[in-house]
């Protein structure tokens, strides 16, 4: 549930920002952003307000993340567990820890939604799996 006093809006860039710092500094994460996101700023903007929304009920964010994800090739597992490892430890260093628990159990159930639905997108055929703990 929204709690518009969890966090303020400056908690949240500033987790997204470094976040996305890092991914663009992956080697891995870093060529896929890349490819993908031609407008930097926009792409931070909309990440700022899609978390604005689920963790401060702000309703700034209106998209379906699940198709723009689904059109990536290749993806695994591993790649979407490298995602959450990163997004964990840029929120484990905010000083807003109430918000960091919180951001942090709802992107892995987003990163669990969108790889169950990148995987029955891509191989229909097959019993999608889950991604590990950890």
């Amino acid at each position: 549930m929204p709690d518009p006093t969890l966090c303020t809006e400056e908690d949240i860039t500033r987790l997204i920002h470094a976040f996305y710092t890092r991914v663009r500094d992956d080697e891995a994460l870093g060529p896929i952003f890349d490819a993908h996101i031609d407008d930097w700023s926009l792409h931070l903007t909309r990440m700022v307000d899609f978390w604005s929304s689920i963790l401060r009920g702000t309703d700034r964010f209106s998209g379906t993340p699940m198709p723009k994800h689904i059109a990536l090739p290749d993806l695994n597992a591993e790649l979407f567990q490298r995602w959450l490892k990163l997004f964990h430890k840029t929120a484990a260093e905010q000083s807003n820890q109430a918000m960091a628990e919180q951001i942090c159990m709802m992107a892995d159930r987003i990163a669990r939604s969108l790889w169950m639905g990148y995987q029955i997108s891509h191989h229909p055929e097959v019993m999608p799996v889950g991604l590990p703990h950890g």
